[in-house]
């Protein structure tokens, strides 16, 4: 059994897929009745459905519920259409879609800008309106009587039979899958995970939080207007009724069961939650109590819903027969790997003010930070050095001051803006989605290097392939650079604390920044790990960048700092070499000294 195993996964990946839809398509072949080709058609139809949601909820993080309407958008579109007399179906799913994603965007845009659960509370009002929207215009909708009178479909002039319509089902599907997979597997796939892990850390990486959102949501919107398309010719018949919230939380049920952050968890999700509601008459009377179970189900008992227990059980078969990634022993840092020239920029700070009510976190800082050099920042917890980070990032708006990098301010620019103008930074905590492989968590930080639009990915356009090359290219460097090369393909958020930190090192270089902010890089590092480290960032000095590093490892900080800037209570304390910030009395006392007697303690 391994070695038939051993065989299979030899296969290309997109292999199971293409048999499947082969299967599918071959259906009507078998003689297998009406009872089971009406199941697969309206599973497939509620997979296009749920789909969408998994790129708004599972990919992008956007709570929302409203694809309930924006299925009925693409069905009363397709609808209007054929009772008008015009019967193409190729000519209704375009419309369909073009209907879903307009309310996608109408009612996105003010949900997003509310932020937190504003889409969610829009959404869901949404979707109870849509019976009060139909009945609003029931000249043309058919009010709550329902939508009837519609003709059957065409396509290119050919009137299409209930066997060319069920193969027509299965097309849309198995190319909306593909464009989806193409999606979520490209950069903007992995964009989007960033984006659902922290828009603090999305912003860092030059993309804008909104607007990421917004395409998540409203690309989530198009494949529930194919199928509200697809609906419409199948059954020529609307009725309210069917997109109300019975189905809004059905497709909820049926993400999260199937497995919200999968691409094909969306079909074994839509077939459980159909396969129930065709086999129970009773069924839609405790629907309720039926999708609250598979919620619990899908997010708690199988921890990433059937696709997430098929991928563990994937690996399981892949260790026995030995499959995988050789394992490589751990590298240091790979000294024929040379660093290219970076063009830094020098970052001023003139002083900047900044409170939180009554607490006065920075009072009249001011530091300059030289390209081809490292000016630490050191001081005791509560001193400022992040909340001076975080004013140089963009993060809060500074009370006074200034803040210019090569001349130019960046003190009143959006944080995406600033990271895009060259200013790139790790966190205290490293930021890590889940899901992503170390490679792909690298190429991340070239999101906006090199653009390759949606269409591009989808097509897989030669475009497309030389910016994804150039990718691969990168981020094999910087991990050979940063001792990671022979984790590339390992699980990113598996990884110790201290090889994270220096992903986020790997993720933030990959860029080429003008400044490089390192805010407690070396914490959680082993001995070793912490001269790969020091090794990284004198080769980052050297290639031409500004570094900013804000430690607590003093001998860290002598070992590499050219200049060293202290803070204490808000206020710059001392200003030297390091020699000279060694010797001062007063640094001793205020921080030395603590650091000191902290050790005592722990020694004690």
């Amino acid at each position: 059994m391994l070695t038939v195993w051993a065989g299979l996964r030899k296969l290309p990946s997109w292999a199971f897929p293409v048999a499947f839809a082969a299967l599918l398509l071959a259906v009507p072949l078998f003689d297998v009745g009406y009872e089971a080709t009406r199941y697969i058609e309206l599973s497939l139809i509620l997979a296009l459905v749920v789909s969408g949601l998994n790129i708004s909820l599972g990919y992008s993080g956007q709570l929302a519920i409203g694809q309930a309407a924006m299925y009925a958008a693409g069905a009363y579109t397709a609808g209007m259409l054929s009772t008008a007399g015009h019967t193409d179906l190729g000519l209704h799913i375009v419309a369909g879609g073009l209907a879903a994603l307009v309310v996608g965007i109408v009612t996105g845009i003010p949900g997003l800008r509310l932020g937190s659960w504003s889409l969610a509370m829009t959404s869901f009002f949404l979707v109870l309106l849509v019976p009060d929207v139909v009945d609003i215009f029931e000249e043309k909708t058919g009010g709550h009587l329902g939508l009837s009178g519609m003709l059957g479909p065409t396509l290119f002039g050919y009137v299409l039979k209930p066997a060319d319509m069920y193969l027509a089902i299965v097309v849309v599907a198995a190319v909306w899958f593909a464009v989806f997979r193409n999606v979520v597997v490209s950069r903007h796939g992995i964009a989007f995970q960033v984006l659902k892990q922290s828009p603090v850390l999305a912003s860092s990486l030059g993309m804008s939080v909104y607007r990421t959102k917004l395409t998540g949501y409203a690309i989530g919107a198009v494949p529930a207007g194919f199928a509200g398309a697809l609906l419409a010719n199948l059954d020529l018949y609307l009725s309210p009724e069917i997109f109300g919230f019975h189905l809004a939380t059905g497709a909820l049920a049926a993400s999260i069961l199937g497995g919200s952050v999968s691409i094909y968890g969306a079909i074994f999700g839509a077939g459980i939650v159909q396969f129930n509601n065709d086999q129970s008459s009773e069924f839609a009377q405790y629907s309720l109590i039926f999708f609250g179970a598979f919620l619990l189900i899908g997010g708690v008992l199988l921890r990433g819903g059937v696709a997430g227990v098929m991928r563990n059980a994937v690996r399981r078969l892949d260790r026995a027969a030995g499959i995988g990634a050789a394992v490589v022993p751990a590298q240091a840092t790979d000294s024929a790997t040379a660093m290219r020239p970076i063009s830094g920029g020098m970052l001023e700070v003139g002083k900047l003010s900044k409170a939180f009510g009554g607490n006065q976190a920075l009072r009249d800082v001011s530091l300059r930070a030289e390209p081809g050099k490292i000016t630490a920042l050191i001081g005791p917890n509560g001193s400022g050095k992040t909340t001076l980070l975080n004013l140089v990032c963009g993060f809060y708006r500074r009370d006074s001051g200034s803040i210019t990098v090569a001349g130019a301010s960046i003190a009143t620019a959006s944080s995406d803006r600033i990271a895009r103008l060259g200013i790139a930074r790790t966190f205290q905590t490293p930021l890590i989605p889940p899901g992503i492989t170390v490679r792909e968590v690298v190429i991340s930080g070239r999101y906006t290097a090199d653009r390759a639009g949606f269409l591009s990915a989808v097509l897989r356009s030669p475009h497309f392939r030389r910016v994804r090359e150039r990718d691969l290219q990168r981020a094999t460097e910087i991990l050979r650079l940063t001792g990671l090369i022979h984790l590339a393909d390992s699980e990113a958020v598996a990884l110790p604390l201290g090889m994270r930190r220096m992903l986020e090192v790997a993720r933030a270089l990959i860029r080429e920044p003008k400044v490089l902010l390192l805010d407690e890089a070396a914490s959680g590092l082993d001995e070793n790990e912490v001269r790969t480290l020091a090794s990284v960032v004198r080769q980052i000095r050297d290639a031409g960048c500004t570094v900013v590093l804000v430690e607590h490892n003093f001998d860290l900080v002598l070992a590499l700092a050219d200049r060293i800037v202290v803070l204490a209570r808000g206020g710059v304390l001392a200003e030297g070499t390091p020699a000279e910030i060694e010797a001062n009395v007063r640094v001793r006392d205020e921080y030395l000294g603590v650091v000191e007697e902290k050790d005592r303690q722990v020694s004690s």
